[in-house]
């Protein structure tokens, strides 16, 4: 399975949070390819520069030992993201939505609206 991790499963996973079930954690071991976003990315150094999060300067460090790679925002996903029916109306979540239909991935997150596209998704609680 190639998996690509919502924002909150990537901070789920780093810190071993409980919120992460266990079918969703064993998907994640086993998969073949497993992705985080520059949308996720951008969300969570946003998120650490307001205030809102708080996470080493070396996240990526361990995010990268963790095995998951990073899936760069092509001019591609950035039009079909921007041409998503408006079911959800946050940005990095749609940028998300596209990258995982024009990848061919399985999104894995806890937000059943994203669902709503069509798209394969894995829950992540």
């Amino acid at each position: 399975m190639r998996l690509l991790l919502d924002t909150h499963v990537v901070l789920w996973w780093l810190g071993d949070d409980k919120r992460l079930s266990t079918a969703a954690r064993e998907e994640i071991v086993d998969a073949a390819d497993v992705r985080i976003s520059a949308a996720s990315v951008w969300e969570i150094s946003i998120k650490r520069v307001l205030g809102r999060l708080d996470l080493p300067s070396d996240y990526l460090d361990h995010v990268e030992q963790s095995r998951i790679r990073p899936l760069p925002i092509t001019a591609e996903h950035a039009d079909a993201a921007g041409s998503l029916p408006r079911h959800h109306d946050d940005p990095f979540d749609r940028m998300l939505v596209a990258q995982v239909r024009i990848e061919g991935l399985t999104l894995v997150t806890a937000d059943r609206r994203l669902g709503d596209y069509g798209v394969a998704v894995l829950a992540a609680g």
